[in-house]
């Protein structure tokens, strides 16, 4: 069925490296990404960039590591650079980092669970409560969230995880006490009838239109900062693009530079292990410093540094009109404006 999609498709020149790259959404992945990619290369066996027509492939396909847990951790990038800032915590009547503070995910997929997993894992977020098909599951002292996803996969629910609380009525957890709520799944999750009981005073939508318009101004009333989904789910489509530019470079990324790196990293341990030795007792180095020190910078490594970058630089961006402008009331305003000015300014350089 996928191979017959694509072909209609791309005869009618709807699937292209140049012009329309697809990437896996909900109940695609890297399987249905290359049957996709592979229709495309029979149909056209002279393009040498057939590899690029879509993007999400399996590493043997031209696939780019990171590109799974890109959406996720694009949603974790989002968070640390929004807790960054004193003044977006402030509005949001939070303080610190992100250590400690209560999640709320809705929806364990692969967007959900990788977010949940980096936060608990790296930050130190508790994962209190996950909500799914059949239910939800909450431990006011965090969950293991690998351990939750294992057993959904292993019984094909929540229900009787061993560490949790079972919630047959999963949704009323959206309206549970926490610090950030990251609905993940399916849209229109917060809505008319539950946004005035939501207790969030954060929320990062994780999924693409998870709060309906009508619950956005309720939320905003209440004083809930929405980190919006147009920015904080755009983890996937930033590594795409990133697999895209690799299928059309022909070359993994890290592949040129990443010995010379090790090269210049052990010339500096040499002469720092010379000065140790020296000195005696009086100075070494950690255990694991050498290690972590020579490793140069694998696709892995730089594909992360390349998404937390581009995460920063747009909230950056959000952030600056969101309090510098008075009529710039919340983010969504503020990536809307960001956007369509960039869009303007294109056009005006062009002098259209």
């Amino acid at each position: 069925i996928t191979r017959r999609f694509a072909y209609e498709l791309i005869k009618r020149d709807l699937i292209h490296p140049s012009q329309n790259v697809p990437a896996p959404d909900m109940g695609t992945g890297q399987r249905e990404m290359a049957w996709i990619a592979d229709q495309y290369a029979r149909m056209n066996t002279t393009d040498i960039n057939a590899k690029a027509c879509v993007t999400g492939k399996p590493m043997n396909a031209g696939g780019i590591a990171g590109r799974v847990e890109a959406t996720g951790r694009g949603v974790q990038y989002a968070l640390q650079e929004f807790f960054r800032e004193p003044l977006d915590l402030q509005r949001a009547g939070l303080s610190g980092s992100l250590e400690g503070n209560r999640v709320i995910v809705q929806g364990l997929g692969n967007v959900g669970f990788h977010a949940a997993k980096f936060l608990s894992q790296e930050d130190g977020a508790k994962i209190i409560a996950v909500i799914e098909r059949d239910g939800a599951l909450i431990n006011e002292t965090g969950l293991n969230v690998e351990g939750v996803a294992d057993w959904r996969n292993k019984t094909g629910g929540l229900k009787d995880y061993p560490d949790a609380v079972f919630v047959p009525e999963g949704a009323k957890l959206l309206e549970h006490d926490c610090d950030i709520l990251i609905p993940a799944a399916l849209e229109g999750v917060i809505n008319l009838d539950n946004a005035a009981r939501i207790k969030a005073p954060l929320i990062i939508e994780a999924a693409n239109g998870p709060v309906t318009a009508g619950a956005d101004e309720i939320l905003r009333e209440k004083g809930c900062v929405i980190i919006p989904d147009m920015y904080a789910n755009a983890g996937g489509v930033t590594a795409s693009y990133f697999e895209w530019v690799k299928n059309l470079s022909h070359i993994r990324f890290g592949r040129m530079q990443r010995r010379q790196e090790e090269a210049r990293s052990l010339m500096l341990l040499a002469e720092l292990e010379r000065l140790s030795t020296q000195m005696g007792a009086d100075w070494s180095m950690s255990a694991d410093f050498k290690k972590r020190f020579v490793q140069g910078a694998g696709e892995l490594e730089l594909v992360r540094s390349g998404l937390d970058d581009t995460m920063r630089a747009a909230m950056q961006a959000m952030r600056a009109l969101w309090h510098s402008d008075e009529n710039v009331t919340d983010l969504r305003i503020a990536a809307y404006l960001v956007a369509i000015r960039k869009v303007a300014e294109s056009y005006q350089t062009k002098g259209l």
